[in-house]
């Protein structure tokens, strides 16, 4: 009886050993918050990769799904398919709601690509003769940037009153070099446009470029300056800004040795934004 009675009390004791350890497994896995979030190839998903250890270890499970345009990742956060994307900008972001009758909304900003003007035949904008061709993408939310760029070099100036961030090339004042601007192209084939030598120069974003091969700070003849409203957010649908696991996101992306690990990893072909 002595015998049976220990055996059924050890018995007892395993299997409340058991439920335990199932009752902690349980709990730390309904801890667990998981999000999935659009970003394209460079350098977006690779930024996101490397906060993932650290957004693991405070309770989120950060999934990437990458995107190759710009034309799917609203569409998929719009439609729930995502919980956020990172790829685009604040005036991009402006357009595509009002394109769209939509609600997105920006839950903060990483980082600034600068884009920047390439070419294999002249060093330098000044450079560009009359009537000479630039090939730029059919984003019209760039224009805004790219008009900057010649502008500051001189070559065009702008009608009094233009919103730089919603500006088109209808919104050239002067153009004294008659320099031809040709916008119809996705901006994912630019990168091969300059490879390939077409046109006299060709606006690339810097993602793409450095996808390609590209360092924007050193190839390009034109770059975009550190204090560009054009730096790139996580947009979210509107109200989950405030929810537990985007907050932990952008403290992830934002935090100092994120921001350091952007400075040492692109070289300064991506700028990190942690002041804004």
């Amino acid at each position: 009886m002595r015998k049976k009675g220990i055996l059924g009390l050890l018995a007892v004791a395993a299997t409340a050993v058991l439920l335990v350890g199932c009752g902690k497994s349980s709990s730390s896995s309904s801890k667990m918050t998981t999000i999935t979030v659009g970003a394209s190839a460079v350098p977006h998903a690779e930024i996101l990769k490397h906060v993932q250890p650290q957004l693991k270890k405070e309770g989120v499970n950060l999934k990437i799904k990458v995107f190759q345009d710009y034309v799917l990742p609203n569409k998929a956060l719009a439609a729930k398919e995502l919980d956020a994307n990172y790829f685009q900008h604040t005036p991009f972001l402006k357009n595509w709601n009002k394109e769209n009758n939509g609600t997105l909304v920006s839950a903060g900003s990483v980082h600034l690509e600068p884009i920047g003007v390439y070419s294999k035949k002249v060093k330098s904008l000044k450079d560009l003769k009359k009537g000479a061709t630039v090939l730029v993408s059919s984003n019209v939310a760039d224009y805004g940037r790219v008009l900057t760029l010649f502008k500051d070099a001189g070559l065009i100036t702008l009608k009094k009153g233009t919103d730089i961030t919603s500006a088109t090339f209808s919104d050239i004042k002067t153009n004294k070099r008659h320099l031809k601007f040709k916008h119809s192209y996705e901006a994912k084939l630019m990168p091969q446009f300059y490879k390939n030598n077409e046109g006299d120069a060709v606006v690339i974003n810097a993602n793409y470029a450095v996808q390609s091969g590209l360092n924007p700070s050193k190839d390009a003849i034109a770059l975009e300056k550190s204090d560009s409203p054009y730096a790139n957010i996580v947009a979210v649908r509107k109200g989950d800004q405030n929810k537990t696991a985007i907050k932990k996101l952008m403290k992830a992306l934002r935090s100092k040795s994120t921001q350091e690990w952007i400075k040492k990893k692109y070289k300064g072909a991506i700028l990190p934004v942690s002041d804004n």
